[in-house]
Protein backbone atom coordinates (compact mmCIF):
# COMPACT_ATOMS: atom_id res chain seq x y z
CA UNK A 1 0.00 0.00 0.00
CA UNK A 2 0.73 3.45 -0.86
CA UNK A 3 0.63 5.63 2.52
CA UNK A 4 -2.72 7.58 1.13
CA UNK A 5 -4.01 3.97 0.29
CA UNK A 6 -2.86 2.85 4.26
CA UNK A 7 -4.18 6.36 5.80
CA UNK A 8 -7.91 6.21 4.05
CA UNK A 9 -7.90 2.23 4.82
CA UNK A 10 -7.29 2.80 8.47
CA UNK A 11 -9.82 5.90 8.22
CA UNK A 12 -12.52 4.03 6.61
CA UNK A 13 -12.06 0.73 8.85
CA UNK A 14 -10.52 -1.14 6.36
CA UNK A 15 -7.44 -3.34 7.15
CA UNK A 16 -4.22 -1.47 6.18
CA UNK A 17 -1.22 -3.60 5.30
CA UNK A 18 0.13 -1.94 8.50
CA UNK A 19 -1.20 0.67 11.21
CA UNK A 20 -0.17 3.98 9.44
CA UNK A 21 2.32 6.44 11.83
CA UNK A 22 2.96 10.09 11.78
CA UNK A 23 3.83 12.72 14.36
CA UNK A 24 1.15 15.25 15.62
CA UNK A 25 3.70 17.40 16.63
CA UNK A 26 7.49 16.59 16.44
CA UNK A 27 9.80 19.97 17.77
CA UNK A 28 13.38 20.68 18.62
CA UNK A 29 15.55 19.70 19.59
CA UNK A 30 14.24 15.87 18.41
CA UNK A 31 13.73 17.09 15.28
CA UNK A 32 16.45 19.14 15.08
CA UNK A 33 18.79 16.30 15.75
CA UNK A 34 17.48 14.07 13.47
CA UNK A 35 17.57 16.47 11.03
CA UNK A 36 20.96 17.25 11.35
CA UNK A 37 20.08 20.83 10.89
CA UNK A 38 17.60 23.49 12.57
CA UNK A 39 13.83 22.30 11.89
CA UNK A 40 12.11 25.70 10.33
CA UNK A 41 9.04 24.32 11.03
CA UNK A 42 9.51 24.77 14.80
CA UNK A 43 7.41 28.21 15.92
CA UNK A 44 11.03 28.41 17.88
CA UNK A 45 12.97 28.75 15.11
CA UNK A 46 10.77 30.52 12.79
CA UNK A 47 12.12 34.21 13.56
CA UNK A 48 15.54 32.99 12.92
CA UNK A 49 15.29 31.19 9.67
CA UNK A 50 13.07 34.24 8.15
CA UNK A 51 15.97 36.56 9.25
CA UNK A 52 19.07 34.29 7.80
CA UNK A 53 16.30 32.91 4.50
CA UNK A 54 13.49 35.71 3.94
CA UNK A 55 10.38 34.66 5.04
CA UNK A 56 9.31 32.99 1.09
CA UNK A 57 12.48 30.93 1.40
CA UNK A 58 11.57 29.97 5.32
CA UNK A 59 7.91 29.07 4.06
CA UNK A 60 9.33 26.30 1.30
CA UNK A 61 11.94 25.20 3.65
CA UNK A 62 9.19 24.84 6.78
CA UNK A 63 7.46 22.51 3.80
CA UNK A 64 11.32 20.69 2.85
CA UNK A 65 11.76 19.91 6.50
CA UNK A 66 8.56 18.57 7.24
CA UNK A 67 8.80 16.12 3.94
CA UNK A 68 12.76 15.45 5.12
CA UNK A 69 11.89 14.61 8.51
CA UNK A 70 8.68 12.26 7.47
CA UNK A 71 10.57 10.15 4.55
CA UNK A 72 13.56 9.93 7.52
CA UNK A 73 11.15 8.58 9.48
CA UNK A 74 8.56 6.46 7.37
CA UNK A 75 5.70 8.37 8.38
CA UNK A 76 2.61 7.79 6.67
CA UNK A 77 0.51 11.61 6.70
CA UNK A 78 2.22 15.09 8.27
CA UNK A 79 0.08 17.55 10.75
CA UNK A 80 0.69 20.92 9.33
CA UNK A 81 0.28 24.47 11.10
CA UNK A 82 -0.30 27.39 8.94
CA UNK A 83 2.58 29.22 8.42
CA UNK A 84 3.02 32.94 10.15
CA UNK A 85 3.22 35.97 7.80
CA UNK A 86 5.72 38.12 6.44
CA UNK A 87 6.92 40.32 9.23
CA UNK A 88 4.50 43.62 9.34
CA UNK A 89 5.72 46.97 9.21
CA UNK A 90 5.11 49.17 12.54
CA UNK A 91 1.08 49.21 12.76
CA UNK A 92 -0.65 52.77 13.40
CA UNK A 93 -1.46 53.89 17.24
CA UNK A 94 -4.52 51.10 17.92
CA UNK A 95 -7.33 53.48 19.63
CA UNK A 96 -7.86 53.54 23.19
CA UNK A 97 -8.91 50.55 24.77
CA UNK A 98 -12.19 50.74 26.73
CA UNK A 99 -11.70 51.07 30.63
CA UNK A 100 -11.09 47.74 32.70
CA UNK A 101 -13.97 45.63 33.60
CA UNK A 102 -14.18 43.29 36.81
CA UNK A 103 -17.03 42.00 35.15
CA UNK A 104 -16.05 38.68 33.32
CA UNK A 105 -19.16 38.81 31.26
CA UNK A 106 -18.71 41.44 30.22
CA UNK A 107 -14.73 40.81 29.12
CA UNK A 108 -16.67 37.96 27.04
CA UNK A 109 -19.03 40.38 25.83
CA UNK A 110 -16.35 42.68 24.63
CA UNK A 111 -14.38 39.25 22.98
CA UNK A 112 -17.40 38.48 21.26
CA UNK A 113 -18.03 42.34 19.47
CA UNK A 114 -14.10 42.35 18.47
CA UNK A 115 -14.76 39.22 17.00
CA UNK A 116 -17.66 39.62 15.38
CA UNK A 117 -16.03 42.94 13.68
CA UNK A 118 -13.37 41.18 12.50
CA UNK A 119 -12.71 39.21 9.12
CA UNK A 120 -12.93 35.53 10.13
CA UNK A 121 -11.50 34.12 6.34
CA UNK A 122 -7.43 33.78 7.36
CA UNK A 123 -4.96 35.97 5.73
CA UNK A 124 -4.23 33.77 2.16
CA UNK A 125 -0.27 34.16 3.06
CA UNK A 126 -0.83 31.91 5.98
CA UNK A 127 -1.49 28.76 3.81
CA UNK A 128 1.60 29.15 1.81
CA UNK A 129 3.27 26.15 3.22
CA UNK A 130 0.26 24.00 2.30
CA UNK A 131 0.66 24.71 -1.49
CA UNK A 132 4.65 24.76 -1.29
CA UNK A 133 3.93 21.26 0.76
CA UNK A 134 1.88 19.63 -2.62
CA UNK A 135 4.38 21.09 -4.99
CA UNK A 136 7.66 19.39 -3.11
CA UNK A 137 5.74 16.46 -2.42
CA UNK A 138 4.47 16.51 -6.23
CA UNK A 139 8.43 16.45 -6.92
CA UNK A 140 9.27 13.91 -5.32
CA UNK A 141 6.51 11.67 -6.24
CA UNK A 142 4.85 11.25 -2.74
CA UNK A 143 1.78 12.22 -2.29
CA UNK A 144 1.21 11.96 2.01
CA UNK A 145 -2.35 12.83 3.40
CA UNK A 146 -2.58 16.31 5.92
CA UNK A 147 -4.57 17.23 8.83
CA UNK A 148 -4.91 20.70 9.51
CA UNK A 149 -6.07 22.54 12.52
CA UNK A 150 -9.38 24.77 12.91
CA UNK A 151 -9.97 24.26 16.14
CA UNK A 152 -11.73 27.36 17.91
CA UNK A 153 -13.95 25.25 20.72
CA UNK A 154 -11.80 25.15 23.33
CA UNK A 155 -12.21 26.53 27.35
CA UNK A 156 -8.28 25.66 28.23
CA UNK A 157 -7.12 28.25 31.06
CA UNK A 158 -10.54 30.31 29.69
CA UNK A 159 -12.06 31.99 32.87
CA UNK A 160 -14.29 34.30 31.85
CA UNK A 161 -16.02 31.96 29.44
CA UNK A 162 -16.45 29.18 31.86
CA UNK A 163 -17.76 31.45 34.14
CA UNK A 164 -20.11 33.47 31.45
CA UNK A 165 -20.63 30.02 30.53
CA UNK A 166 -23.08 29.65 33.75
CA UNK A 167 -23.85 33.29 35.01
CA UNK A 168 -24.86 34.42 31.39
CA UNK A 169 -25.53 31.53 28.66
CA UNK A 170 -26.52 33.90 25.79
CA UNK A 171 -23.11 35.71 25.85
CA UNK A 172 -21.19 32.17 26.11
CA UNK A 173 -23.38 31.45 23.27
CA UNK A 174 -22.31 33.91 21.35
CA UNK A 175 -18.70 33.06 21.97
CA UNK A 176 -19.19 29.89 20.75
CA UNK A 177 -20.88 30.58 17.65
CA UNK A 178 -17.75 33.23 16.60
CA UNK A 179 -15.55 30.51 16.92
CA UNK A 180 -17.47 28.29 14.79
CA UNK A 181 -17.69 31.14 11.97
CA UNK A 182 -13.77 31.36 12.00
CA UNK A 183 -13.50 27.21 11.98
CA UNK A 184 -16.31 27.36 9.12
CA UNK A 185 -13.78 29.57 7.50
CA UNK A 186 -10.63 27.78 7.92
CA UNK A 187 -12.43 24.60 7.05
CA UNK A 188 -13.16 26.43 3.72
CA UNK A 189 -10.07 27.38 3.30
CA UNK A 190 -8.55 23.62 3.65
CA UNK A 191 -10.72 22.09 1.53
CA UNK A 192 -9.92 24.27 -1.60
CA UNK A 193 -6.76 23.35 -0.90
CA UNK A 194 -7.05 19.95 -1.28
CA UNK A 195 -6.81 18.79 2.96
CA UNK A 196 -7.65 15.74 3.52
CA UNK A 197 -8.11 16.07 7.57
CA UNK A 198 -9.13 18.83 9.40
CA UNK A 199 -9.07 19.00 12.88
CA UNK A 200 -11.84 20.34 15.23
CA UNK A 201 -12.64 21.25 18.53
CA UNK A 202 -9.86 22.05 21.29
CA UNK A 203 -9.10 21.38 24.46
CA UNK A 204 -11.71 21.31 27.91
CA UNK A 205 -10.30 18.83 29.92
CA UNK A 206 -7.32 17.76 32.39
CA UNK A 207 -7.60 15.08 34.86
CA UNK A 208 -11.68 15.44 34.13
CA UNK A 209 -13.62 17.88 32.09
CA UNK A 210 -13.48 21.27 33.21
CA UNK A 211 -17.08 21.75 32.42
CA UNK A 212 -20.34 20.12 32.93
CA UNK A 213 -21.10 17.00 30.69
CA UNK A 214 -24.55 19.27 29.93
CA UNK A 215 -22.62 22.06 29.48
CA UNK A 216 -20.36 20.59 27.10
CA UNK A 217 -23.17 18.95 25.38
CA UNK A 218 -25.06 22.85 25.55
CA UNK A 219 -22.61 24.62 24.58
CA UNK A 220 -20.19 22.98 22.22
CA UNK A 221 -21.11 20.13 20.50
CA UNK A 222 -23.65 21.66 18.25
CA UNK A 223 -21.10 24.03 17.25
CA UNK A 224 -18.54 21.36 16.40
CA UNK A 225 -21.13 19.16 14.69
CA UNK A 226 -21.95 22.32 12.09
CA UNK A 227 -17.94 22.08 11.39
CA UNK A 228 -17.93 18.02 11.08
CA UNK A 229 -20.92 18.58 8.65
CA UNK A 230 -19.40 21.18 6.36
CA UNK A 231 -16.25 18.89 6.48
CA UNK A 232 -18.17 16.05 5.14
CA UNK A 233 -20.16 17.73 2.55
CA UNK A 234 -16.98 17.70 0.48
CA UNK A 235 -14.76 20.11 -1.96
CA UNK A 236 -17.06 19.86 -4.69
CA UNK A 237 -20.21 22.17 -3.05
CA UNK A 238 -19.60 24.96 -4.84
CA UNK A 239 -19.26 23.34 -8.29
CA UNK A 240 -16.65 21.12 -9.53
CA UNK A 241 -13.63 19.77 -8.59
CA UNK A 242 -10.96 21.93 -6.47
CA UNK A 243 -7.80 21.43 -7.99
CA UNK A 244 -5.95 18.75 -10.01
CA UNK A 245 -5.14 16.33 -7.04
CA UNK A 246 -9.02 16.05 -6.19
CA UNK A 247 -9.96 15.63 -10.80
CA UNK A 248 -8.56 11.93 -10.96
CA UNK A 249 -10.26 10.51 -7.95
CA UNK A 250 -13.46 8.91 -8.44
CA UNK A 251 -16.68 9.22 -6.11
CA UNK A 252 -17.00 5.77 -5.32
CA UNK A 253 -12.91 4.54 -5.26
CA UNK A 254 -10.42 3.74 -2.28
CA UNK A 255 -10.33 8.09 -1.63
CA UNK A 256 -13.03 8.99 -2.58
CA UNK A 257 -17.59 8.95 -2.09
CA UNK A 258 -16.90 10.69 1.67
CA UNK A 259 -20.13 11.35 3.66
CA UNK A 260 -22.54 13.21 1.59
CA UNK A 261 -19.95 14.77 -0.70
CA UNK A 262 -21.82 14.70 -3.90
CA UNK A 263 -18.57 13.34 -5.55
CA UNK A 264 -15.96 14.66 -4.11
CA UNK A 265 -12.68 13.33 -2.46
CA UNK A 266 -13.79 13.07 1.02
CA UNK A 267 -12.29 14.68 3.99
CA UNK A 268 -12.30 13.84 7.42
CA UNK A 269 -13.02 15.83 10.96
CA UNK A 270 -10.79 15.25 13.57
CA UNK A 271 -11.93 16.43 16.95
CA UNK A 272 -9.07 16.74 19.81
CA UNK A 273 -8.52 16.89 23.31
CA UNK A 274 -6.24 16.02 26.21
CA UNK A 275 -7.40 14.95 29.03
CA UNK A 276 -10.00 12.27 30.94
CA UNK A 277 -13.31 12.10 28.23
CA UNK A 278 -15.02 9.45 29.39
CA UNK A 279 -17.49 11.17 30.98
CA UNK A 280 -18.21 13.33 27.78
CA UNK A 281 -16.73 10.39 25.47
CA UNK A 282 -20.01 10.03 23.52
CA UNK A 283 -21.19 13.35 23.30
CA UNK A 284 -17.21 14.54 21.97
CA UNK A 285 -16.96 11.28 19.27
CA UNK A 286 -21.17 10.55 18.18
CA UNK A 287 -22.33 13.54 18.77
CA UNK A 288 -19.39 16.09 17.34
CA UNK A 289 -19.97 13.73 13.92
CA UNK A 290 -16.23 13.33 13.89
CA UNK A 291 -14.22 10.99 12.39
CA UNK A 292 -10.91 10.43 14.53
CA UNK A 293 -10.15 11.55 18.12
CA UNK A 294 -6.58 12.88 18.51
CA UNK A 295 -4.23 13.75 21.55
CA UNK A 296 -5.75 10.84 22.97
CA UNK A 297 -4.27 11.41 26.42
CA UNK A 298 -2.87 8.00 28.33
CA UNK A 299 -1.80 9.65 31.32
CA UNK A 300 -5.20 10.64 32.15
CA UNK A 301 -6.80 7.33 31.69
CA UNK A 302 -7.99 7.26 28.09
CA UNK A 303 -7.07 3.63 27.25
CA UNK A 304 -6.65 2.56 23.43
CA UNK A 305 -7.96 -0.58 24.33
CA UNK A 306 -11.08 0.60 25.75
CA UNK A 307 -11.75 3.02 23.22
CA UNK A 308 -11.37 0.54 20.49
CA UNK A 309 -13.58 -1.73 21.64
CA UNK A 310 -15.97 0.81 22.30
CA UNK A 311 -15.79 2.96 19.62
CA UNK A 312 -13.10 1.24 16.69
CA UNK A 313 -15.96 0.19 13.82
CA UNK A 314 -16.82 4.17 13.90
CA UNK A 315 -13.67 6.19 14.35
CA UNK A 316 -10.21 6.28 13.95
CA UNK A 317 -8.17 6.64 16.50
CA UNK A 318 -5.02 8.81 16.82
CA UNK A 319 -2.40 7.75 19.24
CA UNK A 320 -1.92 7.18 22.49
CA UNK A 321 1.83 6.77 23.25
CA UNK A 322 2.54 8.95 26.28
CA UNK A 323 4.96 11.80 25.62
CA UNK A 324 4.99 13.58 28.95
CA UNK A 325 5.46 10.14 30.90
CA UNK A 326 6.94 7.34 29.28
CA UNK A 327 8.65 8.83 26.21
CA UNK A 328 9.65 11.18 28.55
CA UNK A 329 11.43 9.89 31.25
CA UNK A 330 11.00 5.97 30.50
CA UNK A 331 14.15 4.04 29.01
CA UNK A 332 14.11 3.16 25.33
CA UNK A 333 13.06 -0.26 26.65
CA UNK A 334 9.93 0.84 28.22
CA UNK A 335 9.06 3.35 25.48
CA UNK A 336 9.98 0.28 23.01
CA UNK A 337 7.55 -2.23 24.96
CA UNK A 338 4.66 1.00 25.31
CA UNK A 339 5.02 1.57 21.48
CA UNK A 340 4.42 -2.78 20.79
CA UNK A 341 1.49 -2.24 23.71
CA UNK A 342 -0.21 0.48 22.02
CA UNK A 343 -0.09 -0.96 18.47
CA UNK A 344 -1.72 -4.40 19.48
CA UNK A 345 -4.41 -2.52 21.18
CA UNK A 346 -5.41 -0.66 18.32
CA UNK A 347 -5.26 -3.56 15.97
CA UNK A 348 -8.09 -4.84 13.86
CA UNK A 349 -10.03 -3.46 10.94
CA UNK A 350 -8.20 -0.42 10.47
CA UNK A 351 -9.47 2.46 12.80
CA UNK A 352 -5.90 3.17 14.23
CA UNK A 353 -2.96 6.02 13.60
CA UNK A 354 0.30 5.90 15.95
CA UNK A 355 1.54 8.83 17.37
CA UNK A 356 1.92 10.60 20.35
CA UNK A 357 -0.89 11.51 22.95
CA UNK A 358 0.37 15.20 22.03
CA UNK A 359 3.91 16.73 21.21
CA UNK A 360 7.41 15.47 21.28
CA UNK A 361 8.93 18.26 22.91
CA UNK A 362 12.31 18.75 24.99
CA UNK A 363 11.75 16.51 27.66
CA UNK A 364 11.63 13.51 25.03
CA UNK A 365 15.35 12.16 24.92
CA UNK A 366 16.27 11.46 20.99
CA UNK A 367 17.05 7.94 21.49
CA UNK A 368 13.57 7.40 23.37
CA UNK A 369 12.00 8.78 19.74
CA UNK A 370 13.90 6.94 18.24
CA UNK A 371 13.20 3.42 19.92
CA UNK A 372 9.21 4.46 19.09
CA UNK A 373 10.25 4.28 15.49
CA UNK A 374 12.41 0.89 15.40
CA UNK A 375 9.85 -0.81 17.59
CA UNK A 376 7.14 0.57 14.78
CA UNK A 377 9.27 -1.06 12.04
CA UNK A 378 10.68 -4.20 13.61
CA UNK A 379 6.72 -5.05 14.32
CA UNK A 380 5.53 -4.60 10.88
CA UNK A 381 8.95 -6.37 9.32
CA UNK A 382 10.49 -3.11 7.74
CA UNK A 383 14.73 -2.67 7.24
CA UNK A 384 16.21 -0.60 10.63
CA UNK A 385 16.08 3.07 10.27
CA UNK A 386 18.73 5.38 8.77
CA UNK A 387 19.70 8.12 10.86
CA UNK A 388 22.04 10.72 10.71
CA UNK A 389 24.90 10.56 13.66
CA UNK A 390 22.90 11.71 16.80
Amino acid sequence: MTSRERVTAALNHREPDRTPIFEYVLLSPVADALLGRRYAADPANWAAVVGDVGWEAAVRQNAIDRLDLAELLGHDMLYVTPNPLPPAPPAEPAPSPPAPTEDPVERVRRRNERAAQASATPHPDTRRVYVMLHEEMARRGIDLPILAPAWSHGVWTDVDLMQTMVLEPDVAHEHFAQATRRSLAAAEGYLALGIDLVGVGGDFAGNRPLISPEAYRTFIVPEIRKVTDRIHRGRDVRGGEVGSRQSAVGSEGEEGGGRGSGGGRRAWAVNASDGNLWSVIDDYLIGCGVDGYAEIDFHAGMDMGRLKAAYGDRITLFGNLDCGNVLSFGSPSDVRRHTLDCLEAGMGDGGHILCVSNAVTASVPVANYVSVVAAYRERFGLPALSLPPL
